[in-house]
């Protein structure tokens, strides 16, 4: 073969390939608009589902996580019939092959996304938790704000944002505060041996009984109890719930109040709060108590007394 053979055979490949992008416009034109008005509706159509979802269902975790699922799919779709629109089927086909083999790979290399996306989806449909719902997980304390597909997001007391991985909450004790809407707190408070224990008891259950903010039903009882016989006092521990629905700074405020009317009532009736006592006590044949007390100071430098400055002097 001769080199102009090859130029001309050479040439006629760039002028078939650019008489086939030529036809191919129209379509990948057509795929372009369709991807744009898939993008388009699966915003429109997520935020009309997404508002009637929401206002239906008791559980608004769950109807973000569909809200998204839903746009997600709408986009997907819009991609495949972008491709086919296209004249790219072929490529979809073999997209979607590839990432069939490659999913074992795809696994090992992005092992903890997808635990934390399958740990997402768990969560989604079966979890300890709501949106506002006050939790606990491993040392994280704070408002649930959302559910996402990899981690979830709560909002800190002390105004932090923390991400938690999906995964990490799925496997590790979650604490909820609010998931009934009440919760216990308890304290220690010691009398004298002095005292009368009964009365003691009548006059904090009088102050349980009496709080507007402790609740008071069948279930959720405030009530004291003998905890210790300790070396100065008796300890009595007070048991009382409070409604925590929206877990907020209220709650510890509520248990100082508790404890500060407590202890009013318990001066005003007479009893005593004393504090650690230390007993000495002696054995055998001692009769006194061995204490040496010493009032001795050390002299300063520039007043130590100088030889025979306190004599008189003869005239």
């Amino acid at each position: 073969m001769r080199m102009g053979d090859e130029v001309r055979d050479l040439g006629s490949i760039f002028v078939g390939a650019w008489n086939h992008f030529l036809e191919s416009i129209p379509g990948i034109i057509l795929a372009l608009i369709i991807l744009l008005i898939g993008l388009f509706l699966a915003r429109i159509i997520a935020r009309f589902f997404g508002s009637r979802i929401l206002s239906k269902m008791d559980d608004p975790l769950m109807g973000r996580f569909l809200v998204t699922t839903l746009k997600t799919l709408i986009i997907i779709g819009a991609v495949l019939l972008g491709l086919r629109a296209a004249g790219l089927s072929g490529i979809a086909t073999a997209l979607f092959s590839a990432l069939g083999a490659s999913a074992v790979i795809l696994g090992f290399a992005f092992r903890d996304i997808g635990e934390n996306f399958i740990s997402g989806i768990i969560l989604a449909f079966n979890r300890p938790f709501n949106v506002n719902d006050t939790i606990r997980v491993v040392d994280h304390f704070g408002k649930v704000k959302s559910l996402q597909f990899r981690y979830t997001h709560i909002k800190t007391f002390d105004g932090k944002d923390v991400y938690i991985p999906n995964s990490d909450v799925l496997t590790q004790p979650v604490q909820n505060y609010t998931a009934d809407g009440y919760i216990r707190y308890d304290f220690v408070i010691g009398i004298a041996y002095e005292d009368d224990i009964q009365g003691a008891k009548n006059v904090i259950q009088d102050v349980l009984d009496s709080h507007y903010r402790i609740a008071r039903d069948g279930e959720h009882e405030s009530f004291v109890a003998e905890d210790e016989l300790a070396a100065s006092t008796i300890n009595l521990k007070v048991y009382f719930w409070l409604d925590t629905k929206d877990f907020r700074a209220g709650a510890l405020q509520v248990r100082g109040e508790v404890i500060r009317d407590i202890k009013n009532a318990i001066d005003a009736n007479n009893y005593s709060l004393p504090a650690d006592i230390t007993e000495i006590k002696l054995y055998g044949s001692e009769r006194d108590i061995p204490v040496r007390v010493s009032f001795e100071e050390p002299a300063h430098p520039e007043t130590k007394a100088r030889p025979g400055a306190g004599e008189n002097k003869k005239e």
